[in-house]
């Protein structure tokens, strides 16, 4: 059974909802931070970073940075820039882009369901992340970046969203990024039925926010009792086939002492190689497409050196691994090796190959994205990905509706 909870959101004033709401701060060069930061006294970058334009600093995660940050949330409501729903509600957000469109549930997620493992993930999370972001929870007491779930489609879910949808939203903005932002307030008839719909959910899938989601539950473990809304986490829900899922591309800065021709000789044994006339994206699975030495190179895994039973070591990027990086280039840790990087697969082929010459990278890999289905075998088997698996969309805005969490 699928919990999803109405919840009072704090939110920004309709006439400021496109100032307020911002990406995450860590996905701005830092002189677009600064440029956004000056020229928007609104922007929730301002509350997040309390002390970016100041010589003397607290210390980064500190109680005192985060004090800082409260701080910002509670002038902003006492402004009237933000403000909080009286009753409880759900909410519907869509995001449109020139390629891709995604409508769904902004609501809480149950902390029991996590921790029951009926909300399914499918990443290791680091111990010392989820600490200093349950330490923020716990000191800030808003969180304002939903985590991303996905499930199986369900007719009456999307019947109603489409029914809801034909509303005016309360928010109608478009981004720089040119992204359509849209966000409807469920009436309590509607945020009924949609719960009621949920139920018979059995399996919800975390497709992005591992850490915030495994924060979540550990400051409702440790501060439940002191913390009423600390059972939920804020969380967007999305049928899965909405997901939009891009490969996570590999760019490697040696050959670990190799010649091109002796590393092209090795890696012939591990199946068929072609040129091909022009970098693209692989087409099919267990097909890599790499580039070196200016030569754009395909390649198919021989079907023998695949278990296609396991649903860790059939992945792309775990044969990459297992068979190239690790034993061919010497690239043992993907997590700590300074001799590999990653980039999304919404930089092309052609982005990708600059990106590769710019910062004197000597070999770039790009590999076929994985499905919802592989992502879904991974977690209900009870395993974890290879870092930096899949990039997914969408990537939400901060600050449309926050989370109070005292």
């Amino acid at each position: 059974m699928a919990v999803i909870a109405k919840f009072k959101a704090l939110r920004p004033v309709r006439d400021k909802a496109h100032l307020v709401a911002t990406r995450p701060y860590y996905s701005y060069k830092k002189n677009v931070l600064k440029a956004k930061m000056e020229s928007n006294p609104w922007t929730l970058l301002n509350i997040i970073n309390p002390e970016f334009d100041h010589s003397k600093k607290t210390k980064s995660n500190s109680t005192e940075r985060f004090e800082l940050v409260k701080k910002g949330y509670d002038q902003f409501v006492q402004d009237g820039i933000l403000i909080q729903d009286a009753e409880p509600k759900l909410y519907l957000y869509k995001q449109t882009s020139e390629n891709h469109s995604c409508i769904g549930v902004i609501a809480g997620a149950s902390v029991e369901e996590y921790l029951a493992k009926k909300i399914k993930i499918h990443e290791a999370t680091l111990t010392t992340r989820e600490a200093v972001f349950e330490h923020y929870l716990d000191v800030v007491g808003y969180n304002a970046e939903p985590v991303l779930l996905s499930y199986s489609g369900n007719n009456n879910i999307q019947d109603l969203i489409e029914i809801i949808s034909r509303d005016r939203p309360e928010y109608e903005f478009t981004t720089t990024d040119k992204i359509k932002h849209e966000l409807w307030i469920m009436s309590n008839d509607h945020s009924s039925d949609m719960q009621a719909y949920f139920e018979p959910i059995k399996e919800i899938y975390i497709a992005d926010g591992h850490h915030r989601s495994a924060s979540s539950a550990g400051l409702y473990q440790s501060k439940g009792n002191q913390y009423v809304n600390s059972k939920n986490f804020l969380a967007y829900f999305v049928e899965e086939q909405q997901l939009n899922i891009i490969s996570f591309n590999r760019m490697v800065k040696s050959l670990n002492g190799l010649k091109p021709e002796d590393f092209l000789a090795k890696i012939s044994a591990l199946g068929t190689i072609k040129k091909i006339d022009e970098g693209m994206a692989p087409e099919t699975n267990h097909s890599m497409h790499f580039l070196i030495n200016d030569i754009w190179y395909a390649l198919r895994i021989n079907q023998n050196l695949i278990d296609e039973n396991h649903p860790v070591k059939s992945l792309d990027p775990s044969l990459l691994t297992e068979l190239i990086l690790k034993p061919i280039l010497g690239i043992k840790d993907l997590k700590t090796s300074e001799d590999i990087d990653f980039l999304p697969g919404t930089f092309g082929a052609q982005a990708f190959a600059k990106e590769l010459k710019k910062k004197n990278f000597v070999l770039g890999f790009m590999l076929y994205p994985i499905s919802i289905n592989q992502i879904k075998a991974v977690a209900d088997a009870g395993l974890y990905m290879p870092p930096k698996s899949t990039w997914v969309e969408p990537k939400l805005r901060s600050g449309l509706t926050i989370y109070n969490i005292k």
